[in-house]
């Protein structure tokens, strides 16, 4: 365990302050869910995503339709890559987002670029043709489904199978 040096107080209603270094760093942002574990004597605090309940269905998944469409397909939460088939899948399974992901998970946008365009997914950017959408449950953003294709220009069928696969996630979400 890393020590910060910094020291809180608990409030009469047994609130606790996380610094703002600590929130900046680990990307904890105001509304986000945080989960409690007790390990020992230490309170852990650790970042909630739904998504992550989901880790094995969801890489099963993205096995399933990269095989299909001998492309790459990622799931990510708001922070990080749950699931990931195809040729990157060494390359980026569990690492962070980009800022630019994180951006485009924000903006709860759906795209088919079918040009060759960089876009970067973790620290390292990657170029070609792919398609996103939102997994957006209960009203809340949860992250996004990307096909990226290093060689071939994607269609809408990529385009509608990105969406299909965020809105089946999402329903499982919600139950």
């Amino acid at each position: 365990m890393k020590a910060t040096g910094v020291v809180r107080r608990i409030d009469e209603l047994g609130r606790i302050v996380i610094p703002k270094e600590i929130r900046k760093t680990l990307r904890i942002k105001e509304g986000e869910n945080l989960e409690i574990y007790i390990d020992n004597e230490s309170i852990i605090l650790k970042k909630y995503s739904s998504i992550h309940s989901l880790d094995e269905f969801a890489q099963k998944l993205t096995d399933t339709i990269s095989n299909l469409l001998k492309k790459n397909i990622i799931i990510t939460d708001s922070d990080s890559i749950v699931a990931i088939s195809g040729e990157l899948k060494k390359k980026y399974l569990g690492q962070k987002i980009s800022d630019e992901l994180e951006t485009i998970i924000k903006k709860r946008s759906q795209i088919l670029e079918k040009n060759i365009k960089s876009i970067k997914i973790s620290e390292i950017e990657e170029t070609g043709s792919y398609t996103y959408a939102p997994i957006i449950a209960n009203g809340d953003v949860l992250g996004i489904v990307l096909i990226l294709s290093k060689t071939e220009t994607l269609s809408e069928a990529e385009e509608q199978i990105v969406k299909i696969v965020a809105n089946f996630l999402a329903k499982h979400l919600e139950q």
